[in-house]
């Protein structure tokens, strides 16, 4: 993994190096938290979307909220909240117009957070509704930028000082699987889906599998899953004889990648049920799995899945990196 750029790093957010688009939610009638203001319209930019941007500004620039202007017009769907992107980014000290941190803008060091709130502010709410495809000029108050104390004394950002993001929004991940209903498969669990997406599952009383079972209760026509991939993935997972959740990215409030290989084997790696369920399956697809324990932990206990267990997953995958 490259190294975490010291923005991006306070904000807990992750730089990845991602390629392939897929298509977000459809969000055409999303209204932004924030607009155009005094401050981002002083942020001039030039420079084409995808190529690192000529900036300019007058300093100090100040603002007590965040604006944003639009600077290249997107086509793809708005961002909403809770929804994976990848953007490449270039951020000032809008008191001194230092440069803080900028992408290679050559495919490499994108980086890649959820829109919520455990994301700065300035940034969740700058994206918001911003459509992929566009550049945008978000100028962050230091409230919205580091919370109500502000500034960050290690990238030489005062308590005072405001920032000006440049962003360009390359690619939104999916927020749930989107795919085409299929038909249930006997003898797996069966899922009930909330408004929101989250799966509630539902173990049969019969003793479970002795082999890996996987059924596609979605399918999806986005890119396929291979052996190494990298996969953004909500899931829900459960102890067939507890019937008891252990873990849930839902719960959690946003998506997770892994690598889609035998940890065993493969640095990054998870277990080799959840790794095989995954490879062949499509963008777009929800699967349930039940792993025996030979395709799970084994013998070996966690705190939250005994010894010897039997797992089922239900995984929504939301894109391939």
């Amino acid at each position: 993994m490259r190294k975490v750029p010291a923005l991006i790093a306070t904000a807990g957010l992750v730089l990845a190096t991602l390629t392939a688009c897929s298509a977000g939610p459809d969000n055409s009638d999303c209204t932004a938290p924030v607009s155009s203001g005094d401050a981002s319209k002083l942020v001039e930019v030039t420079g084409e979307f995808g190529s690192a941007p000529t900036v300019d500004f007058p300093t100090p620039l100040k603002t007590d909220t965040t604006q944003r202007s639009e600077i290249i017009d997107g086509t793809g769907p708005g961002l909403t909240e809770g929804q994976k992107v990848q953007v490449d980014l270039s951020v000032f000290n809008a008191t001194t117009g230092e440069a803080i941190e900028q992408s290679s803008y050559d495919g490499t060091t994108m980086a890649s957070f959820v829109l919520n709130d455990q994301t700065l502010t300035g940034l969740t709410d700058g994206l918001l509704c911003a459509q992929v495809g566009s550049r945008v000029a978000v100028v962050a108050s230091a409230a919205d930028a580091f919370g109500p104390s502000g500034g960050n004394a290690d990238i030489g950002v005062a308590e005072d000082d405001s920032l000006v993001f440049v962003l360009d929004v390359v690619k939104a991940y999916l927020t749930r699987a989107d795919g085409a209903d299929q038909l249930p498969v006997a003898g797996l669990p069966a899922v009930v889906l909330a408004d929101d997406g989250t799966p509630g599952i539902t173990i049969p009383s019969a003793e479970p599998p002795t082999e890996l079972k996987i059924g596609v209760l979605k399918k999806g026509d986005g890119e396929t899953v291979t052996d190494g991939s990298t996969v953004t993935v909500h899931y829900t997972g459960v102890v067939w004889d507890s019937k008891e959740v252990f873990d849930s990215s839902w719960a959690a409030g946003a998506p997770a990648a892994f690598v889609a290989a035998d940890g065993s084997t493969t640095e990054g790696g998870v277990i080799p049920g959840f790794a095989n369920a995954l490879i062949g399956q499509t963008v777009g697809s929800q699967i349930v799995a039940v792993l025996p324990p030979d395709q799970a932990y084994g013998d070996q206990a966690t705190d939250t899945i005994p010894a010897g267990s039997t797992l089922v997953f239900v995984v929504d995958i939301l894109g391939v990196d």
